[in-house]
């Protein structure tokens, strides 16, 4: 009688591991992990499938009891069960990768059937997104520099005033001072 891998962790670790992974499973579409653990996570991420196609208020439940996200378990119940609508399990597929570099245990990526791969156009937007950003940025960094260097020009013309104002107390302390030198002389 065929029972699950225990996969060395104890039952409430290995419940918790594939209640993340089915949650990120679903939520990205394809996730790369071993081999062993891929084809536990196949019978589970099926069973959730099958439970978003029921569409009840007792699957909800329990999709929500299982899955961790909120968010994740909406998009199951509005998005991926609703696309598997006339298939009859076989949600899932599993691909063989090839033997891991620093253990050599087997590699293998688990992926809903349907799973779509973003195109390069959405690399493309995120370049042209940052692009405008460094532009933005350099716009206000020019901005920022012509304040300041019109700040620079304002404070130095405020500065010459205040010479030319200093200057002028100056020689008429200057004067003053003379000018009582001469009296205490004739005196």
């Amino acid at each position: 009688m065929p029972t699950a891998r225990k996969l060395g962790k104890r039952t409430d670790q290995r419940r918790a591991m594939f209640r993340g992974m089915v949650t990120l499973l679903l939520d990205k579409g394809r996730i790369e992990t071993t081999l062993a653990r891929a084809k536990e996570l196949k019978r589970i991420a099926d069973k959730m499938i099958t439970i978003g196609k029921k569409n009840t208020l007792a699957a909800k439940r329990a999709a929500f009891a299982y899955i961790t996200k909120e968010d994740v378990t909406k998009k199951l119940f509005d998005q991926i069960a609703p696309s598997f609508e006339d298939r009859n399990g076989g949600y899932t597929r599993v691909l063989k990768l090839g033997p891991r570099r620093g253990d050599g245990a087997e590699m293998a990526i688990i992926e809903l059937v349907n799973y779509a791969p973003k195109d390069k156009k959405d690399k493309k937007d995120k370049k042209s997104k940052n692009e405008k950003i460094e532009k933005e940025t350099k716009e206000t960094k020019e901005e920022k520099k012509e304040k300041t260097e019109a700040k620079t020009e304002a404070e130095i013309e405020k500065n010459k005033e205040e010479i030319a104002e200093a200057e002028a107390e100056t020689a008429g302390l200057a004067d003053e001072l003379a000018a009582d030198e001469a009296a205490e002389t004739e005196e």
